[in-house]
C-alpha cells in the first residue's frame, strides 16, 4: 500500500457478549491477502479482548493488535485513540484498520475521530457495523423478558441496555444480527423490522459464529448522512403534513407495520409541558413504545432546549442550549438566514414540544390525550418539579431495574 494514501478503518461495536471478538477473529483468521491492523478497546485494567484476539489469531499484543485499556474509546480515551491510530499508519504498512470498540462504546463518536482530529489525514471510514445478540435484542424490544437490563463492562461500568442497543443500531452502516441460532424464523423477521425503523435501508447480515464475508464487513459502507429512523419520521412530518398542533406521517403503510404493527407517529404543540406531568408520561410509557425522542418546550424553564430520548425502559431528559427565539434578536436573524429550513411560529419561534414515537401497535390517541392533558399556557407560573438548567445536565425519569 502507498503510505500516503488514506487507509480505510472500519469500527466495529456491540454490547458486551454480542460477539464482536469471534466476529473479530474469523475476520483475522479469514483475511487472505488482506494485511489488517487492529486496535482493542477493553475498560479493564487489563485487556482481555486484545489478548484474545492475539491468542486467536496467532499475533502478538503490540504487533498485529494494538490495545487500549482503562476508558471507553468513544469519549474519555480519544486522545489515547488518537496517538494510537497515527503511530500506527506512521509505524506500519496495512490495507485496513479495524477498531474494536468496548461494550458501552457508541460507534459514531469514535468514527468521528478519524474525520475531525489529525487521524483524517491518515484514515477514512469505510463502515460503522454493529454487532446485534440476537436474542438478547428480541427479548429487550419483541415481547421477551431480558436475562440483562444493563450493559456492564469488565471495570463495573454500566447502562441502560435498551438505550445503548438502540443507539449502536441507529449509528450502523452494517448490522450483524449474531447468535442466529438462539431465534425462531418470526422471532428474527421482527428484529429486522425493528432495526429497519431505527436506521432505515440498513445492510444487515444474520450470522451464527460471526461468520460474515470478509469482503462485506471491510467494503466501503459509510453513509454520514443516512437516515436514522426517529429523525426521518420528524423530517417528513415537518416537511410534509405539518400542522401548529398534532401531526403524525401519512405516507404509505410500511411493511413493517402491516406484518409487525411497527408505527410511528409525531406529537408536535406550540406550548409548554408542566415539568411533573410530563415526566409522569415520558417515565412511564407503554410498552409497545421501543424508541421515542425528540425537543420538549418545559413549563418553569421556557428559554431552556430540552431533548427527551426513550429506549425501551430507560428514559431521560437532558438540558441543552437556549431556544434560537431567546437569542438577542440580531443573533435569531443570523441563525435563521443560516437555517432557511428552521420551523420558526411568528409568537414562539423555534419553542416547541416534538417528539416521535416509534413501537408496536402503539395506541397513538391514548399517548396524545394523555400527553394534552399536562399542556400549559407559555409563561403560566411553575413552582415544582423544575429540571436542571445547566446545559449537559440529566435526569433520569426512567431507568430499568438492575438485572446482570
Amino acid at each position: 500500500m502507498n503510505p500516503r494514501e488514506e487507509i480505510p478503518v472500519t469500527v466495529l461495536g456491540g454490547s458486551l457478549g454480542a460477539g464482536k471478538t469471534t466476529l473479530l477473529n474469523h475476520l483475522l483468521t479469514s483475511a487472505g491477502d488482506r494485511d489488517i491492523a487492529v486496535l482493542v478497546n477493553d475498560m479493564g485494567s487489563v485487556n482481555v479482548d486484545a489478548e484474545l484476539v492475539a491468542e486467536e489469531s496467532d499475533l502478538a499484543v503490540g504487533g498485529g493488535v494494538t490495545e487500549l485499556s482503562n476508558g471507553c474509546i468513544c469519549c474519555e480515551l480519544q486522545d489515547d485513540l488518537e496517538t494510537a491510530v497515527v503511530r500506527l499508519a506512521r509505524e506500519r504498512t496495512f490495507d485496513h484498520l479495524v477498531v474494536e470498540a468496548s461494550g458501552v462504546s457508541e460507534p459514531g463518536p469514535v468514527a468521528r475521530l478519524f474525520v475531525t482530529s489529525r487521524a483524517a489525514a491518515r484514515y477514512d471510514v469505510a463502515g460503522l457495523v454493529t454487532v446485534v445478540d440476537a436474542r438478547l435484542f428480541a427479548d429487550t424490544f419483541v415481547g421477551g423478558d431480558p436475562e440483562r437490563t444493563v450493559a456492564e463492562e469488565s471495570d463495573g461500568t454500566t447502562r441502560p441496555l435498551s438505550a445503548l442497543l438502540v443507539e449502536q443500531v441507529e449509528s450502523a452502516d452494517l448490522v450483524v444480527l449474531n447468535k442466529r441460532d438462539l431465534v425462531t424464523d418470526a422471532e428474527i423477521a421482527e428484529v429486522g423490522e425493528v432495526v429497519e425503523v431505527l436506521r432505515p435501508g440498513v445492510d444487515v447480515v444474520e450470522t451464527t459464529y460471526g461468520e460474515v464475508d470478509v469482503g462485506r464487513l471491510l467494503s466501503d459502507l459509510h453513509d454520514p448522512d443516512a437516515p436514522v429512523g426517529w429523525r426521518a419520521v420528524l423530517g417528513e412530518t415537518a416537511n410534509g403534513h405539518n400542522t401548529e398542533d398534532h401531526a403524525h406521517t401519512h405516507n404509505d403503510t410500511s411493511h413493517a407495520e402491516t406484518t409487525y404493527g411497527v408505527t410511528s407517529f409525531v406529537y408536535r404543540r406550540r406550548a409548554p409541558l408542566d415539568p411533573d406531568g410530563a415526566a409522569d408520561v415520558l417515565g412511564s410509557l407503554p410498552e409497545s413504545v421501543v424508541r421515542a425522542k425528540g425537543s420538549l418546550w418545559v413549563g418553569g424553564a421556557e428559554d431552556v432546549h430540552y431533548t427527551y430520548s426513550q429506549a425501551g425502559p430507560s428514559a431521560y431528559i437532558t438540558a441543552g442550549g437556549p431556544w434560537i427565539a431567546t437569542l438577542p434578536e440580531f443573533e435569531q436573524d443570523t441563525y435563521r438566514r443560516n437555517h432557511p429550513e428552521l420551523d420558526w411560529h411568528e409568537e414562539y419561534g423555534d419553542k416547541r414540544t416534538e417528539l416521535v414515537f416509534i413501537g408496536h401497535d402503539i395506541d397513538e390517541t391514548a399517548l396524545v390525550e394523555t400527553l394534552d392533558e399536562h399542556l400549559l399556557e407559555p409563561g403560566a407560573p411553575v413552582t415544582d418539579g423544575q429540571y436542571p438548567t445547566e446545559a449537559g445536565a440529566e435526569v433520569a425519569l426512567a431507568e430499568p431495574e438492575v438485572d446482570r
